[in-house]
Formats: structure tokens, sequence, C-alpha cells
């Protein structure tokens, strides 16, 4: 049993510092390690932090698309709140080292470490209310992925590839704090370097690749 959760820790990574701790700690409390020492576990804090995390990014979604039709917001809210899109921003943040579990990390599956984001903005909610929970999601949210439907990448590789070159080749490097950090990917082909900053490596090269790829198609012309 952890007798000294490490809350301090924790808030300094997802960037808020609550006024009631249990919160914290029932967000991070899995049903298997409730049922052996006791306590909340998580699993209605997951509930709830979905429906607000849910608010959330259609409230982003209606801002920011000004003619998108519901069936396209529809199926990209559905990739922005997957379960894939969540436990990257869990596995970003460094949070699932946390989770208090029982009976081996074999409990701790992809949808368990993924779900801890819904847990957390469950907790801050609870604790602070809307704004706070909306400047989380905000802030370690994979949102930024939206800008990226199309695959650069695929799309850089393929040019080079139609031209008989050799593939990309990428450098990526984290900076700044662990709560909000910043990627700066370097890809080089053809001999030029090119760099792409974001919030997550996937982002950063993402933006990486489309600049290079403009850079080399526009060279053409």
């Amino acid at each position: 049993m952890r007798e000294n959760f490490p809350f301090t820790e924790i808030e300094e990574k997802i960037g808020y510092v609550f006024a009631d701790r249990g919160l914290l700690k029932e967000a991070f409390t899995h049903s298997t390690y409730a049922n052996v020492y006791g306590g909340k576990d998580n699993e209605r804090m997951e509930y709830l932090g979905d429906a607000v995390l849910q608010l959330v990014v259609t409230e982003w979604q209606y801002a920011r698309h000004k003619r998108a039709e519901e069936g396209v917001l529809t199926r990209e809210r559905q990739k922005l709140v997957c379960e894939d899109a969540l436990d990257e921003a869990v596995q970003a943040l460094g949070i699932q080292k946390y989770l208090l579990v029982s009976g081996g990390r074999a409990n701790v599956g992809k949808k368990t470490v993924s779900s801890l984001f819904e847990t957390v903005i469950a907790a801050i909610y609870l604790d602070g209310g809307y704004v706070p929970a909306k400047e989380f999601i905000l802030r370690h949210g994979r949102l930024e992925e939206e800008a990226f439907s199309v695959n650069y990448k695929g799309d850089l590789q393929e040019y080079l590839q139609g031209k008989g070159e050799e593939p990309p080749a990428y450098v990526t490097e984290k900076s700044g704090k662990d709560n909000a950090p910043t990627f700066t990917a370097t890809v080089t082909a053809q001999g030029i370097k090119v760099q792409g900053i974001g919030g997550s490596k996937k982002v950063a090269e993402q933006q990486a690749a489309k600049n290079l790829l403009q850079l080399l198609q526009n060279s053409k012309k």
C-alpha cells in the first residue's frame, strides 16, 4: 500500500494545485486498489470527466470551425477524444506511473491509462470548476492533432520515393516544463534540414514534414 501519495509532484505535472487533495488521490485510484484498501475508486470520475471533455472539445470546435457541418464535427471530435489521443496525452504528462492499482501492472491496460486524463479532468472540475478544467484540456489535450488530418509525413515520404530519393530522417527534442512541453523536430532530406514545433512529438514532426514538403515542391516551380 502506498502511504505517501505524491500530491505535489502530480500537481506540478498537471499544472493545477488542489484545495481538496482527496479528489486528486481519488482520480488515481483504480477499482482494484479500492477493493483491497478501501476508499473511492475513479470510475465515477471517469464518467464525469468524459462529459466535461466532450463539452470543452465541442466548444473549441464550434469556435474554430465556423461553417463545418455537424457530421464533420462529430467525426473530428471522435478522433480528438478517442482512446489513442487520451493515452498520448497521459504519456506526455508522465502521470500514468502514479496510478494506484492492486494485483500487478497487468491490470493497467491502455484503457486504464487513457481514462486517467478524464479522471484528472473530473477532479479539477470538482475542485475548481469549469474554467480550470477547460484550461487543462486545452493545454494538454491532443487538439493540435486536428490540424494534421492530412498525413504530411506520409506525403513527404511518397514525394521523395517518387523522385528516387532516400526517405526523410527525423530528430525530435523536448524542452520546457513537464506540464507544458515543447517539441522541436528536425527533418532532413536531399541535404536540406527543416524544423517544426509543436506541443507533442507527433505534431512537431508533422509540422516539419509539411514545411519541408512545401519547400521542395516550391523549389521545383
